[in-house]
């Protein structure tokens, strides 16, 4: 099986909402207006609830209640409101794909944590657009969740990695591939932005002189967020090339700060996604 045929049965079993693909066409359509965001969103009372709550948080610090769709659109932005809408939607695939194959916690752990290093990596790294690569980061390791769900005996030897037998090596030993391209495929499948899927896709191939600054900062990331899950395993040191912290100009007390922030920061949000495994 390769990696696009684990994408089509994973989209058959949990699909896209279509509020994100009516959205997204928003975004291409240069004569849409905020109404017609805040009729889209409006339909769905979670999202709306979601949408409000962050308008009104610390995040934007502004003077007076916001009570409108309409406005929290304003105020926030229809890119992030997209990508907003992705997380929340990643947060009910990762229910939806759970199973006993992998280390759950590990999984979430990692995901969030990549995602906010990536974000932290990207602010350091003179990088717009922030939030796309917090996407990026928290979807680039989704195919393990389905590896799991479709072959659970293979995710569970891919899970044996170590120091001298890295993740994404043991992956393409089992499948030929590695669990991003299962992710890039599936991500493809749904009409995610090709903006998000780039870094995704040649996830590793950061060394590539010619590959752009996102996939060089989402490979880093996910190389800290291994190093946060198993700190008795990995360091920064063997895991990172120089060569990519130079090419972003990254110090080594940029990454020590990267490092602290997504790990404080990824306790609050793994809580909120979800609190049944790691309010305990």
């Amino acid at each position: 099986m390769d990696a696009h045929k684990y994408a089509l049965q994973a989209n058959g079993s949990f699909a896209l909402p279509d509020a994100c693909f009516k959205v997204k066409a928003l975004m291409e359509d240069e004569s849409s207006e905020i109404t017609d965001f805040a009729d889209v969103i409006g339909i769905d009372p979670s999202m709306t609830s979601r949408l409000l709550q962050i308008a009104n948080s610390a995040i934007y610090s502004f003077s007076g209640e916001i009570s409108t769709i309409s406005r929290a659109i304003t105020i926030i932005g229809t890119q992030q409101i997209y990508n907003m809408m992705l997380v929340d939607v990643a947060a009910s695939a990762f229910k939806h794909f759970e199973n006993q194959a992998i280390d759950l916690k590990r999984f979430w752990r990692i995901s969030v944590y990549c995602g906010l290093a990536s974000k932290y990596l990207a602010i350091h790294s003179g990088i717009r657009d922030i939030e796309r690569l917090f996407v990026a980061g928290l979807l680039q390791n989704f195919g393990e969740l389905l590896v799991a769900k479709i072959t659970p005996e293979t995710a569970k030897r891919c899970e044996q990695y170590s120091a001298d037998r890295l993740p994404w090596l043991l992956q393409e030993l089992a499948l030929g591939f590695t669990y991003t391209d299962i992710s890039a495929a599936l991500l493809k499948i749904w009409q995610i932005p090709e903006k998000i899927i780039l870094p995704i896709r040649h996830f590793n191939e950061a060394k590539d002189i010619q590959i752009n600054k996102d996939v060089k900062v989402l490979y880093i990331a996910s190389r800290l967020a291994l190093v946060d899950s198993h700190p008795d395993k990995f360091t920064i040191d063997e895991l990172i090339d120089d060569s990519l912290c130079d090419a972003l100009s990254l110090s080594e007390d940029d990454l020590n700060h990267v490092a602290e922030c997504a790990a404080k920061e990824a306790e609050g949000i793994l809580t909120m996604m979800n609190p049944k495994l790691f309010s305990k």
